[in-house]
């Protein structure tokens, strides 16, 4: 790949019947507060911080917490402590550039889209409520699966919700985490990967199917016969 990532690729445009959306790292960047979050965290846990951010990144907490702090994996305890996220933390989320205009592209045309995350409910709808951004009408939670990412029943879930689990090909799942990319393969989607919370060696390894910086390369084009056409631009060129 070189010393420089190559974001050259010329502009292509591509069909999908629906999307599913990651949270943190797709649609906002809240690294800040979950910094934050996690030395809180892991001073009442009596584990050093940096150890818990070397692997949470695109995880459950119930599973971190499994390894870290076994009497803490429950979901009271977590649904609890992640609903203070947005709370205590409001001003250290962002937004992903370009996240919001495909988002209101999508949501203008009524098209099929979920929101599916390794977050719990009550973070989730508070960031979203936070940066006043929509609300999707299926959101899949860490709360609904026994299993998190890279394992792709969460997708999976996603489908269904879109009444799309037949045309699992047709979806594009946008993600940054590496664990999240995988899922998405794993379900038969297409997954546009986001270098936004990992190295570019590190999405690419993870083996989405275009790889970009962030939103602001994804444009809504055309939307016709059930299909919504994207424009994918300034892609990185994968060797």
């Amino acid at each position: 790949m070189g010393s420089q990532p190559d974001y050259s690729l010329p502009s292509q445009e591509v069909s999908f019947s629906g999307f599913l959306f990651d949270m943190d790292g797709t649609i906002i960047d809240s690294t800040p507060a979950i910094v934050k979050h996690w030395n809180a965290v892991g001073e009442e846990i009596g584990v050093a911080p940096e150890v818990i951010l070397e692997t949470s990144h695109g995880r459950r907490s119930i599973d971190i917490l499994k390894i870290l702090a076994p009497e803490k994996a429950n979901w009271e305890y977590v649904t609890k402590m992640e609903a203070e996220l947005p709370k205590r933390y409001a001003d250290d989320a962002v937004e992903i550039p370009g996240a919001r205009s495909l988002l209101s592209s999508i949501i203008s045309h009524s098209f099929p889209w979920a929101i599916v995350t390794s977050g719990t409910q009550p973070l989730v709808r508070g960031w979203l409520k936070k940066l006043s951004l929509s609300t999707p009408e299926h959101l899949i939670s860490a709360e609904a699966v026994e299993n998190g990412k890279p394992d792709p029943t969460c997708y999976r879930i996603g489908l269904e919700k879109l009444a799309l689990q037949d045309k699992a090909g047709e979806v594009l799942v946008l993600e940054d985490s590496p664990a999240g990319i995988r899922a998405g393969k794993a379900a038969g989607c297409k997954v546009l990967g986001l270098v936004t919370s990992h190295t570019v060696e590190q999405v690419v390894g993870a083996e989405p199917d275009w790889v970009v910086k962030d939103l602001e390369s994804v444009r809504v084009v055309k939307h016709e016969n059930g299909k919504m056409t994207l424009e994918i631009s300034n892609a990185l060129r994968l060797e």
